[in-house]
């Protein structure tokens, strides 16, 4: 189980997600819900509260680290996003590049969604900078990826802005969330790529 972090720029904080969130987030995606057609974000309380419990099990294990998304401006709650899928690699001890099994080698950033209101602003975009900034520049890790349908346009769109690159498609890789079997895009950013995409990040931002 890795410590948990606040993360935290001029739009938007990233805390801990706790139990404590649940009315926020409950709140936020109450409202139009017609961006979430290959997102899963739950629609009441009790099933937002096992979507949490899920995400805190998975802390727990040590395989995730997830956020409450918080709008700065407002400071209410504006949606989730996580650290999930953490690898630790056996490295051999003599390795120039073992740095501790404290600290994952690759993440994945995902499950990540937005009420409304807070889409198309800076939030998404500074979120995504913070933690590939504690991925590359904290946990030194060697790879970051995202995946996602491969039918999500705007999703795609917005993965290649952060400066990621394709890695390619994986054919029938999942179920999604209307039921179809569905392709997944899969994207991943290098720490020898992270420099220029940081630069280019932040003068976006600016």
């Amino acid at each position: 189980m890795l410590d948990p972090v606040t993360l935290e720029g001029r739009h938007v904080r990233l805390e801990p997600l706790s139990l404590d969130h649940i009315p926020g987030l409950v709140e936020a995606a109450s409202q139009s819900r017609d961006t979430y057609g290959f997102t899963y974000v739950p629609v009441d309380a009790d099933a937002m509260r096992l979507y949490v419990e899920t995400a805190l099990a998975g802390r727990d294990a040590g395989s995730m680290m997830p956020f409450a998304t918080i709008d700065r401006r407002t400071d209410r709650v504006a949606g989730s996003t996580r650290f999930h899928h953490l690898e630790f690699w056996d490295w051999p001890a003599e390795s120039p590049h073992q740095r501790g099994k404290h600290l994952p080698d690759v993440v994945f950033i995902g499950t990540t969604w937005l009420a409304a209101g807070a889409q198309r602003t800076g939030i998404n975009p500074e979120a995504k900078l913070l933690m590939l900034t504690h991925a590359f520049e904290t946990w030194l890790v060697h790879r970051v990826r995202i995946t996602t349908d491969s039918r999500n346009e705007q999703s795609r769109r917005a993965i290649l802005r952060l400066g990621m690159r394709l890695d390619g498609v994986v054919r029938t890789d999942r179920v999604a969330l209307d039921g179809v079997i569905r392709d997944s895009a899969t994207y991943s950013m290098l720490d020898s790529e992270w420099p220029e995409a940081k630069a280019q990040l932040t003068a976006r931002l600016r």
